[in-house]
């Protein structure tokens, strides 16, 4: 949120006004990070496998003021990853034997998502209401979204009190990408005579007869709704409330994630399981979620701030997470910030572990972001300021670079880190 004061003088008898601007500058941030994780639960191949996954991502945002009150934001990503979980959509076609836990050298290991999203936001003469606007699109090899929504806040008791509301829309198309020895199988099919078989040898149960029909439902619609509400309690206090509200239309299952049944023997190319079939999952979803933030400026070097939500949804998962932050200004130009977070869900009514789910459930899935679990993030940041933009690139002025480090745990053996690095510049 920005705000600007307006205030009016008096001079001879008519009176002239003065509005500062809402954004004095176009401001430029660039951010990137790095993102790794490891496990052994990948929901590709049904619960089990290697999850190997790293990420890197850039994104430019640029912030231009139109007129004192007007801001155009333009957002503009691009996230390209390399996944030893999701190469096994195809396991057969690397020069390694098939493996769950080995990657697969195929062109499903890789892919890149983009996205481009502009927020035009309006401020009032008093600077006490706001209301925005966005549009966003974003791809990928399978899957594409348009969202649009809008906002409005507005300011209270000598700005004070703050409150708010948001909506957004997005409609997404899948292109479905699904289990490669699933695919003679569909509807129309030839079964094992399909040539995809022809030099492999299959063992364990050779009469291999899997569960499968393509998804008739291509698409996938959310509809989010957020309410906010902040106060300033104190001198060195301030609390804020958020509840938020999410239903979701459309095929909600992945295609591509496998799933195993207790009750149908093994299949076995080399040392890969075939599936006995894809992920099925409601085609709706209610979400909600509700939590505060309590933020208390213990002295001017440093502030703790703390947060508390929790989320239900009717496919059975309820959730806690909790974090805190302590910023501390080392400088007038640095300052370090630690936080610790935690979480912890329920599972879903759909989750089975590998080889729990029978062919006569309606619903699976072995998806362990549906599973029971808690986890732990520890992180540590730093940021520089500089109020004065001494440093200069063409006719960007640097005002502050932050760089945060997360390592993030699950009580399984699912691990993750991720380094961000965000540099703000304004123009002169």
């Amino acid at each position: 949120m920005l705000c600007g004061v307006g205030y009016a003088q008096q001079n001879t008898g008519a009176t002239n006004s003065y509005k500062k601007r809402v954004l004095q500058t176009a401001e430029v941030d660039f951010l990137s990070s790095y993102y790794s994780q490891n496990g052994d639960n990948a929901a590709v191949t049904g619960g089990i496998g290697t999850e190997e996954l790293t990420d890197v991502t850039g994104t430019i945002i640029v912030s231009v003021p139109l007129n004192d009150d007007d801001i155009l934001t333009i957002d503009a990503g691009v996230s390209a990853y390399t996944s030893a979980s999701s190469s096994n959509v195809d396991p057969f076609d690397g020069s390694e034997r098939a493996d769950a836990f080995v990657a697969s050298t195929g062109a499903s290991r890789s892919d890149v998502w983009t996205n481009l999203s502009g927020t035009y936001t309006h401020s009032s003469d008093d600077r006490n209401t706001m209301y925005s606007g966005n549009l966003s699109v974003s791809s990928e090899y399978d899957y594409f979204s348009f969202g649009f929504g809008g906002g409005l806040t507005k300011l209270f008791n000598e700005k004070n009190t703050e409150v708010s509301i948001n909506a957004n829309i997005f409609l997404d198309t899948w292109t479905p990408i699904y289990p490669t020895e699933l695919r003679p199988f569909a509807s129309g099919a030839n079964g094992l005579d399909n040539g995809f078989f022809l030099n492999k040898t299959i063992t364990g149960n050779t009469d291999y007869s899997p569960t499968f029909e393509k998804f008739t439902d291509e698409t996938r619609n959310s509809y989010s709704v957020g309410l906010g509400f902040s106060q300033i309690l104190g001198k060195n206090l301030q609390g804020s409330l958020a509840l938020d509200f999410v239903k979701q239309d459309g095929l909600l299952s992945t295609p591509f994630q496998r799933v195993y049944f207790a009750d149908v023997a093994d299949s076995f190319i080399q040392e890969f399981q075939l599936a006995d079939a894809i992920e099925q999952l409601p085609d709706s979803r209610f979400k909600v979620a509700g939590g505060g933030r309590l933020n208390w400026y213990i002295n001017e070097s440093v502030v703790l701030r703390s947060y508390y939500r929790y989320y239900f949804d009717d496919w059975g998962i309820n959730s806690h997470t909790a974090s805190v932050e302590m910023s501390i200004e080392l400088t007038d130009k640095f300052t370090v910030y630690p936080s610790y977070r935690f979480y912890q869900q329920s599972a879903a009514d759909y989750f089975f572990g590998y080889e729990e789910a029978f062919s006569t459930d309606t619903f699976y899935t072995s998806d362990y972001d549906l599973s029971k679990y808690s986890a732990n993030q520890f992180g540590m940041g730093v940021s520089y300021t500089d109020i004065f933009t001494k440093m200069h690139v063409w006719k960007l002025g640097l005002k502050s670079i932050d760089v945060k480090f997360y390592k993030y745990d699950r009580n399984s053996t699912f691990s993750s880190s991720i380094v961000t690095a965000g540099f703000k510049f304004v123009m002169d």
